[in-house]
């Protein structure tokens, strides 16, 4: 006779993983959670705003995950899952309410998974969402034993006449940009067939170490902002870097012109380069230093910035606005 057990899935180290999470989740509840994790599906109590519009996003953490593998450091790349959700919630002026993931994996290790769902439940804190519910897939056979995904996706809530949404973006506004905490989540696959020696050191840490550094994640300090200027767009910086994410935030007709020398690179890039990374496309494919971008009117600029200093946020006047010249949106570097 053949039990599930026997094909692979060990029910008894789902109910352990479980009971492990559950420690991690609890520290996640906020106003407007009706139910706790284990019920079939979660329950969020909308808060009482005029016209509230939901927004949502769903997103991975990518082939960062194998850094983690091969590191065997799970409990960071939870952040970079939620970090990469709600920081595109709160492009559109959104604060994240919720956050769920879905977690697979070819063998089921308990203390592994709650590794990963504790950075979750960072993630979810460090956003101010509830860490709401979840899925533990255990597929042997479909994925290697030892690796494991991890994806979800957030819920957040606006009052419609203040969605962000770009559209009185004009010539002239100036753009600023907040530091990243590194690569972020985007890129892997090239850093990974650059990068071969994890333990390799750099500013006295190792390149492992620095690569498994979670994605910022800007809702605290962006809600601060929006409550107090008129924001006219913003951009999370993530695949593609400046040259694809940028212009999401505008119209067709306008170029947004980057200061290359506004910001400091963070050393990783440069490390990179040094590996062989292709200098021409590295705005192409990383966040080079910066992992949010906001545009404002011109008189709105210096006290934006003073406000994100005060905040502890490393921020600067990046670029502006101007029409473009082609007749489509983009970004020219100088």
């Amino acid at each position: 006779m053949i039990d599930y057990k026997s094909s692979g899935v060990n029910i008894e180290e789902g109910y352990r993983a479980v009971e492990l999470m559950k420690e991690h989740t609890k520290k996640t509840m906020i106003p407007g959670v009706i139910n706790g994790i284990g019920s079939f599906a979660g329950m969020f109590e909308l808060p009482d705003l005029k016209n509230p519009v939901l927004v949502s996003g769903t997103d991975g953490v990518g082939t960062k995950l194998e850094i983690a593998f091969r590191m065997k450091k799970y409990d960071t790349v939870g952040i970079d899952c939620v970090a990469m959700c709600v920081n595109d919630v709160l492009c559109h002026g959104a604060k994240p309410l919720f956050f769920l993931d879905y977690l697979a994996c070819g063998k089921l290790n308990a203390n592994v998974a709650a590794d990963l769902v504790k950075g979750v439940s960072e993630g979810c804190i460090q956003a101010g969402c509830a860490l709401l519910g979840g899925e533990t897939a255990e597929m042997p056979g479909f994925y290697d034993e030892g690796k494991y995904d991890i994806a979800g996706f957030s819920v957040g809530v606006v009052s419609k006449e203040k969605i962000v949404d770009g559209s009185k973006i004009k010539p002239g506004d100036a753009l600023i940009g907040i530091a990243s905490s590194g690569v972020h989540s985007n890129g892997y696959s090239l850093v990974r067939k650059l990068v071969q020696d994890l333990d390799e050191t750099l500013d006295g840490k190792k390149v492992g170490d620095i690569l498994l550094t979670p994605t910022k994640i800007y809702v605290k300090p962006v809600l601060n902002i929006l409550e107090k200027f008129n924001i006219k767009g913003m951009a999370h910086i993530t695949g593609g870097g400046f040259y694809e994410n940028i212009p999401r935030m505008f119209k067709e007709d306008l170029t947004a012109v980057i200061n290359k020398d506004s910001f400091p690179v963070p050393g990783i890039f440069n490390y990179l380069l040094d590996k062989g990374a292709d200098k021409s496309k590295m705005f192409n494919t990383f966040n080079m230093g910066i992992g949010f971008v906001i545009c404002v009117d011109e008189k709105d600029a210096d006290a934006v910035v003073k406000e994100l200093i005060g905040l502890n946020e490393r921020a600067y006047r990046i670029g502006f606005i101007e029409r473009s010249k082609t007749g489509g949106a983009g970004v020219c570097l100088v």
